[in-house]
Parts: structure tokens; C-alpha cells; sequence
């Protein structure tokens, strides 16, 4: 299964025909496919009504510099704030990024967008991609705050999504722009980075993203590309030092620089599923075409993203009618 990316604010012909694929389970939007809260509700009506089946309609929307959505708006801050106030007042921070979340996938939700992928539980260790997007850079912190995160989302009525699986954030390279190896091996990053996966793992989170970093001394893959760390580790059995996670493995997007160590986009995308990704991102409209050519032929899981989709009707007039929604909003903005 595939989420696609669109070129614009509204649907062309051809993106019609690619929502009419067998294998196409939905959308990511960016940025780009934004002007405001009334276009992206009408954008996301419009890939529902264009798709035979249910589409799953995704965002990334995770507060600071990665906020697709922003005029009409909550400003939401990045979660490194958090970690600060989580050194002086532990309690405090985790009750504000609880808050954060319910925030944010309620305005999500309220734009007809089904997910958000979110929240980001990489160790804070100077990533060039990850920088202020994480937490912190104590696992612990980080695993507190997972749990907290999940929860808010849960309140929201959306899906949570941990990233960037096993973690990427202790690596100095940006996998948009360049390969990226970790050299640790297993039982240091189990001790480290793989602490707040399992604590979200546990507080229920519905979806995992994977990481393009390879880990040469679990495996020779990028992690998305690992039936390793997917299969045995991800999703292997508790009593045996796996996660035991049961939910939907996203790749993350085809279209960045480290994914291309496996070959061309068909060879990508492949790879994704063959180990054991259920769903694949091809984010770049003009990869689009070849990723659908890439898995004729090939058996779909079609439901692994139905526990993904919008839980119940909320529109903007009802989340505007909650005296929560102010308040959060309140106390997020004194906070950012």
C-alpha cells in the first residue's frame, strides 16, 4: 500500500486516476497543498470522494519548524521546550505536552485530516534532521513524554505514529539529503534510543515510522528496508527481546537521499514491503507513477490502515464550542 504525495491546493486529473489504484491507501500532505483551513477540508473531501475506498489522509504537524498547517492555526512549539521545563518541573511538562497533543490532533481532525504523524521520540543528540523536534536527550524524559504524547492524541480521537524507528537521533546526518550509519550496536541502542518506542509501544501507540539509517552491526539495510529490525526486533515477541508491537509500520518517504542505497523507486518501494513495512511513502508526486507500476501484481493488505482512520465526525465548530480547545490554546501560547 501506498500514500502519495499531490502537487498543489487541489486535485488534477492525473492525481484522480493514482486515488483510483488499487494500492493507493491515501495521502500525505505538505505544505505546499495548504492555504487555509477551509481549501485543506475541501482538499481532503475531495481525495475521499475521488477513491473508491477509504483513504487515509496524513499530515506532519508536530509544533515548531514541521508544522504544514499554520494560518488558522494553533502556533504550536517545538518539543524541545518541553524537555527544558521537564528538567525544572517534571509533572508540569508532561501535563503540557499532553496538552500539545490533544491541540494539535484536534485541529487536525477538525480539518477532515485523518493522522498526524506524530510525535517524534528520538533522543535529542544533535541531528541535523531531528535538532529541536525531539524532546530531549534522556531516554527516560523521552519515554515519559511518549507515553504522555500517545495519550493526548488518544484523547483527540487520533492514531499516534512514533518516529523515527529505531531511532534517529543519534547520528549527525540528514537521511533528506545523506546516507547515514549509526556504528552502536544492539544492546547500546536497546539501552538508549529503543527506550521511548517501547514506553509508546506500551501506551498504545497505533503506527511506527522507520528510520533510512542503517545499523551496520544489527544489519547491512537502512532500518525501513530491515526485516530485522522490523520483523524480529519491532515486532518480535517480548519473551525473545523484541517490542511486540502490533500496529501499522510506515516506511518513511522514498523520495530522500539515504533511501536510494537499494536502487531505483520500484526497487524501494519493494524493498519497504518485502521487509515487512505495511505501508510505503512516496511523498514526491513524480515518483508517484513508478511506485504504482512498482507493485502490480502484488498481494494488498487493505485493511492494516482502517484502525487509522478519522474516529468520528469533529468539525471546527464543534472544537471552537470546547472550552478545552481555548484553554489549551491559552496555555501553549503563554508557554511558546
Amino acid at each position: 500500500m501506498l500514500l502519495i504525495g499531490l502537487a498543489g491546493t487541489g486535485l488534477t486529473a492525473q492525481e484522480r486516476d493514482w486515488l483510483q489504484h488499487d494500492a493507493c491507501a491515501g495521502v500525505v500532505l505538505f505544505a505546499r497543498n495548504f492555504a487555509s483551513r477551509a481549501q485543506v477540508a475541501e482538499l481532503s473531501q475531495a481525495i475521499r470522494e475521488a477513491a473508491p475506498r477509504p483513504q487515509l489522509v496524513c499530515v506532519d504537524q508536530e509544533g515548531g519548524r514541521v508544522q504544514r498547517f499554520r494560518e488558522g492555526y494553533s502556533a504550536l512549539p517545538a518539543l524541545e521546550r518541553f524537555g527544558g521545563l521537564h528538567a525544572r518541573d517534571p509533572e508540569a511538562a508532561l501535563q503540557l505536552a499532553r496538552e500539545h497533543a490533544w491541540l494539535m490532533a484536534s485541529e487536525v481532525r477538525a480539518s477532515g485530516v485523518d493522522l498526524s504523524f506524530a510525535p517524534v521520540v528520538d533522543l535529542g543528540r544533535g541531528n541535523r534532521a531531528i535538532g529541536n523536534r525531539a524532546f530531549s536527550d534522556a531516554p527516560d524524559a523521552v519515554a515519559a513524554f511518549a507515553r504522555a504524547y500517545v495519550e493526548g492524541m488518544h484523547e483527540a480521537g487520533m492514531a499516534a505514529t512514533l518516529k523515527h524507528f529505531p531511532g534517529h537521533g543519534s547520528v549527525a546526518e540528514d537521511t533528506h539529503f545523506e546516507t547515514a550509519a549509526d556504528p552502536r550496536d544492539l544492546d547500546e541502542i536497546r539501552a538508549l534510543d529503543l527506550v521511548p518506542f517501547a514506553a509508546g509501544i506500551e501506551a498504545g501507540a497505533d503506527a511506527v515510522m522507520m528510520a533510512h539509517v542503517v545499523y551496520p552491526r544489527v544489519d547491512t539495510e537502512p532500518a525501513g528496508f530491515s526485516s530485522r529490525w522490523i520483523n524480529d526486533i519491532l515486532r518480535g515477541d517480548r519473551a525473545l527481546g523484541g517490542l511486540g508491537f502490533r500496529g501499522v509500520v510506515f516506511s518513511d518517504d522514498i523520495g530522500m537521499k539515504a533511501a536510494d542505497t537499494v536502487g531505483g523507486v520500484g526497487a524501494r518501494v519493494n524493498a519497504h514491503l518485502d521487509a515487512g513495512c505495511d505501508v510505503v511513502l512516496v511523498c514526491h508526486p513524480e515518483l508517484v507513477e513508478d511506485s504504482l507500476a512498482a507493485v502490480q501484481g502484488r498481494p494488498l493488505d487493505t485493511m492494516a490502515l482502517t484502525g487509522l482512520l478519522g474516529r468520528g465526525a469533529l468539525g471546527w465548530d464543534a472544537l471552537l464550542a470546547d472550552n478545552r480547545y481555548s484553554d489549551s490554546r491559552s496555555r501553549l501560547e503563554d508557554f511558546g
